[in-house]
């Protein structure tokens, strides 16, 4: 049995679309009624570590899809909870879907570096590590034009490694159905053709005048964000600018994970608009 969770979020509901109608895949989530008729379904809820013996019973592998943005204790309190309920159940394989390795400079990396020690040092686990770039969806938002049609966001001539959600889902979905092949691998999914906010204004039909951090800190607060949300998007926002997020460069996992190549980040941006 595979379980997958995090399905009533953006990338899980994309795995579970590709995994829909296989009897040996059920779906994990805190509000099971919520999720397709069709797919089998158990109640998880990593702030209830007491529901998760029963979620896992029976299960070979899990996909653990990150438990949601929350401030760093939060998340690796949901992350330890199903990891230590995952070797009390006897399953054999985590899946997990981390951040990129170059993403080591944003503001929540730490809860996923946590995550990926604490499956290496699992005496009874096997793992998977995805490392998963930030979206070209994600990437479409932050630079999004305002109503004068002009993209202010901050980044500078800093450039970001973005890569389509939906190809990460598909990634997901192959690995953790055969995850005897991927076993104590870790796997760096950015995209091939790191995108500025100059090529995402162009693709837009948009100006880019970039503005200051100072500005997208005022913005992002003023917003519906929570507190701690308003330093993960402008560190996000600084990351990029300063040149840290722009991918290896070239063919890399993703690519030969998906045999075929990746979805052009502008592409999907266009699309979202």
């Amino acid at each position: 049995m595979l379980l997958v969770t995090g399905v009533n979020g953006a990338l899980g509901t994309l795995v579970l679309e590709r995994l829909a109608g296989r009897p040996d895949v059920a779906a994990g989530s805190r509000t099971p009624g919520t999720v397709p008729a069709e797919v089998p379904s158990r109640l998880v809820d990593f702030d209830r570590p007491e529901t998760l013996a029963e979620a896992f019973r029976g299960v070979r592998t899990l996909l653990l899809i990150s438990a949601g943005v929350a401030e760093d204790d939060v998340v690796i309190a949901r992350h330890g909870a199903a990891i230590t309920a995952a070797e009390r159940a006897g399953v054999e394989h985590v899946v997990y879907t981390s951040l990129s390795g170059d993403g080591d400079h944003l503001p929540y990396a730490l809860a996923h570096r946590w995550t990926e020690r604490r499956l290496r040092a699992s005496a009874s686990l096997r793992w998977t590590v995805l490392r998963n770039g930030l979206y070209a969806e994600f990437l479409g938002a932050i630079a999004a034009p305002g109503p004068d049609g002009v993209v202010r966001a901050p980044l500078g001539d800093g450039k970001l490694a973005a890569v389509a959600r939906e190809d990460l889902a598909e990634v997901a979905a192959a690995v953790a159905l055969a995850p005897e092949a991927h076993a104590g691998r870790t796997y760096e999914l950015v995209g091939e053709h790191a995108l500025g906010g100059a090529e995402v204004a162009g693709a837009l039909g948009a100006e880019y005048r970039p503005g200051r951090l100072t500005q997208a800190r005022a913005a992002v607060a003023a917003s519906d964000a929570q507190d701690f949300q308003v330093p993960m998007v402008v560190g996000t926002y600084s990351a990029i600018a300063h040149g840290f997020l722009a991918g290896p460069g070239g063919a890399g996992d993703l690519a030969e994970l998906l045999g075929r190549p990746p979805r052009p980040a502008l592409d999907v941006i266009a699309g979202a608009r």
